[in-house]
């Protein structure tokens, strides 16, 4: 990784004395030293600051001021943020014509002061994409042309008006299916399969130097695996830029196994392309019906085992959690030339999508930091990792 601070953050001086390489493949943007010359890393960041980004995801609350203690937590542990959900079609832009970029303007911002490598995400994808999107005169479905230019418009208006100013863009995000196919939704009906063809070209236009990704779920299962190095390798023979796939680590407290995980950073790696987990979480919790997909249970009935540690979590589950993330980050500093960027999807415990998933009020603890904002034994456990 090249040591080199972003834009003028420090005196050439400094950047001079800074300018040394080390391992690790992540871009050219400095995590942050270990000034204090503690021989134990008290940051995440400082953790891993010779081998990959490390980062969290932000939601609008966050990046707006209104989460000052999570604000202050993300500053001091994370180098790297993602956005949750303020650069989606959907928030960003709802209604043709109309635009809130307020939320996304900040959450640049905030990348931007405190030195962060700052990730987009994400410019198309099939949900919580708004129905005109796909809608034609007369109530008809949109025609090819129309769609296309539709989405060239989007990544030309968001990708453009941040150009320079985010480093990475998720341009497609989860356009397979578990079997390794293409999914089944409007983009690929209505435009085509080279509709992400088109969705990389465009970004490459409307931001030459931002580094581009495809980004998907579940990309342990071998099948969806081939079909991302496919997918990816049919781009780059093409010519087409394609700078990392992102693999997102909504993983379990017992699966994927490690050689499943490993296995597909190897395939993605020997493509040329860098490697990031982009969304790790760990679900701890039983799923006693085996459901999938993100539909919410309302029924008392179905809710029923789903949600068993409402007043605290056991030690003893703790424990697992903090094992579990320890061997996943062992796996990762093993494949630190590999790896360039790992980001939790969200901060504290309160902050994750699981509490809700798949039951209203599901109290979940898939972070390392609890909802007092303090670090869990997971945290130490991935710390060490980091030294072996």
């Amino acid at each position: 990784m090249n040591l080199l601070y972003k834009k003028s953050f420090l005196p050439a001086l400094a950047v001079a004395l800074l300018a040394a390489s080390c391992a690790g493949s992540g871009p050219e943007k400095t995590p942050e030293q270990n000034t204090a010359g503690n021989s134990q890393p008290t940051t995440l960041k400082e953790a891993f600051k010779d081998d990959f980004y490390i980062g969290a995801a932000l939601n609008a609350g966050q990046v707006m001021g209104r989460d000052e203690k999570a604000a202050e937590l993300v500053k001091e542990q994370f180098n790297t943020i993602s956005p949750e959900n303020v650069l989606k079609w959907g928030p960003i832009n709802p209604r043709p014509g109309v635009y809130n970029f307020e939320p996304a303007d900040a959450y640049v911002e905030f990348g931007e002061k405190n030195n962060m490598f700052t990730v987009g995400h994400t410019l198309v994808w099939h949900s919580q994409a708004p129905d005109w999107i796909f809608e034609g005169a007369n109530g008809q479905p949109a025609s090819r042309d129309t769609l296309l230019q539709r989405m060239e418009n989007h990544i030309k208006t968001i990708a453009g008006r941040y150009e320079g100013r985010i480093d990475g863009w998720d341009v497609v995000n989860e356009a397979l299916e578990d079997d390794g196919s293409m999914r089944k939704s409007k983009w690929l009906t209505l435009a085509g399969e080279d509709f992400i063809e088109k969705a990389f070209q465009y970004a490459r236009v409307a931001d030459p130097e931002a580094e581009l990704y495809y980004n998907d779920y579940s990309l342990w299962k071998p099948e969806k695996r081939d079909g991302a190095v496919r997918l990816v390798k049919g781009l780059l023979d093409k010519g087409i830029k394609v700078d990392g796939i992102g693999m997102q680590g909504h993983y379990g407290i017992d699966y994927p196994t490690i050689d499943q995980i490993e296995a597909s950073i190897e395939a993605f790696a020997a493509l040329g392309v860098k490697v990031m987990v982009t969304e790790l979480d760990i679900d701890l919790l039983p799923n006693p019906t085996g459901r999938q997909g993100a539909d919410i249970v309302h029924t008392v009935e179905a809710r029923e085992g789903f949600n068993p540690y409402a007043e605290g979590l056991p030690d003893s589950v703790q424990q697992k959690l903090s094992k579990r993330y320890a061997d996943i980050f062992a796996l990762f500093h093993k494949h630190r030339d590999k790896i360039s960027r790992v980001t939790f999807w969200g901060v504290a415990d309160h902050h994750s999508w699981l509490n809700n998933w798949p039951m209203p009020g599901r109290t979940s603890y898939p972070m390392v930091f609890d909802r007092n904002y303090q670090p869990k034994p997971a945290f130490e456990a991935i710390v060490e990792a980091a030294s072996k």
